[in-house]
């Protein structure tokens, strides 16, 4: 059983006057522990950079890049053909434009995740991932990178010395090999479920597949994506579970991955 445990959600994926999901980014922000702050490239622009910077101030919450693939249209959820080299420069502009907001509001960089398809892409290919920890490790080898237990980044960043946080994705389904099934669309999600689905792992270490079987899962933090229909009411009830049988909510600012 888990004593604390961080909890975090993509926050600002809009661009100018558009928003993705309910737009409760500023009552989510107040429920979560740790923030993926959308860098521009997916969704994410300066002005909603600097506000959710500043939001994730305000609350204690832990500061993390969230760079994704150069696709606005396709919300970073389309894989695209281009090489580890290009791909490194498009997260190192991005983490570095969010470091800068963080470091003006006299704030620090907690962590680097990647999005959506870009995400999945470093999950499956070594030399990419190899490429990635490397280029964090030059910027700043304290770095939490979030990555899933079950993927190629995982194994990289432990076998490189990088420090990485694993996830536990409350709003996504599970395979039988630890991964979760990647979907473009997620429908409406009952709150009490997803809330029952992480305090079932946390306190006995199991998920239950797509195919009906429980599989043991490890991870320090639990993810519910910002963009998920109804994403504010699956938070507040996760977080109402969590507390109400003794786990603690906590960034990696306060307590480091179990």
């Amino acid at each position: 059983m888990k004593n604390t445990i961080d909890l975090n959600s993509d926050m600002g994926e809009g661009f100018g006057p558009w928003r993705i999901g309910d737009g409760a980014d500023e009552a989510i922000m107040a429920q979560i522990s740790s923030a993926n702050i959308a860098t521009g490239f997916h969704a994410g622009d300066p002005n909603i950079m600097q506000k959710m910077v500043s939001l994730a101030g305000q609350h204690g919450v832990g500061i993390g890049a969230h760079p994704g693939f150069r696709d606005l249209v396709g919300f970073g959820r389309r894989d695209m053909k281009a090489s580890s080299a290009e791909l490194l420069n498009d997260i190192v502009y991005q983490t570095g434009a969010l470091r800068e907001f963080a470091a003006w509001r006299g704030l620090r960089l907690q962590h680097v995740k990647l999005h959506g398809a870009l995400y999945m892409r470093a999950a499956v290919d070594e030399e990419f991932s190899i490429a990635l920890v490397k280029a964090l490790q030059a910027i700043d080898p304290s770095l939490y990178l979030y990555c899933m237990e079950a993927s190629v980044t995982c194994k990289v960043a432990r076998e490189l010395g990088q420090p990485v946080v694993r996830e536990f994705y409350g709003d996504r389904n599970y395979d039988k090999t630890g991964s979760i099934v990647f979907t473009r669309q997620v429908g409406q999600l009952d709150p009490s479920t997803v809330a029952v689905r992480a305090l079932r792992a946390c306190m006995d270490g199991v998920v239950r597949t797509v195919d009906g079987e429980d599989i043991s899962i490890r991870f320090d933090s639990i993810c519910i994506h910002s963009d998920t229909p109804g994403a504010l009411a699956l938070i507040e009830a996760t977080r109402k579970a969590l507390t109400s049988n003794g786990i603690q909510i906590a960034s990696l600012l306060h307590v480091a991955p179990l």
